[in-house]
């Protein structure tokens, strides 16, 4: 995502029209998706925050959208994907633009529809074997949490 600091000091989303203030909370959603084979699917970041590193897909929820809306529209957004959401997986707090704390909720989703496709925020999307996972850049904490839900 491309991010401008305003005149007062918060920071403006260009791609989302965002503007966030020092320390305020961003609500955002990740899902974690793994296909027949057991395989997890990541993207790799195509804008800052943490731009070239691998994560889940997933984003901003929207004024006035749910967790399960946001998910939806993240995924086919991100991944040319449909899914069907499903249980909360865990929650995490990562440092967001101009002081402001990115508030993600992660959860279980189910492809329903769709081809696999890079696409807006994501630079590549695939499938990666769990063992594979730690080979790669991710973004600051994924490995962690991962493990710690029991994922990898």
């Amino acid at each position: 995502m491309g991010h401008t600091r305003t005149m007062r000091g918060n920071w403006q989303c260009a791609n989302a029209g965002f503007v966030t203030v020092n320390g305020e909370h961003i609500p955002c959603v990740g899902a974690i998706v793994r296909d027949g084979a057991g395989r997890l699917l990541l993207i790799k970041r195509g804008h800052d925050p943490e731009a070239g590193f691998w994560s889940l897909p997933g984003g901003r929820i929207e004024p006035g959208e749910s967790d399960t809306q946001a998910l939806v529209r993240e995924m086919r957004e991100e991944t040319g994907l449909t899914v069907r959401p499903g249980p909360l997986i865990g929650a995490v707090q990562r440092p967001g633009p101009g002081g402001s704390i990115l508030d993600i909720r992660d959860y279980a989703a189910m492809v329903t529809g769709g081809s696999l496709a890079a696409g807006d925020d994501a630079a590549d999307a695939r499938w990666v074997a769990a063992a594979d996972v730690p080979r790669l850049p991710l973004t600051a904490g994924l490995a962690a949490a991962l493990t710690s839900w029991g994922v990898l």
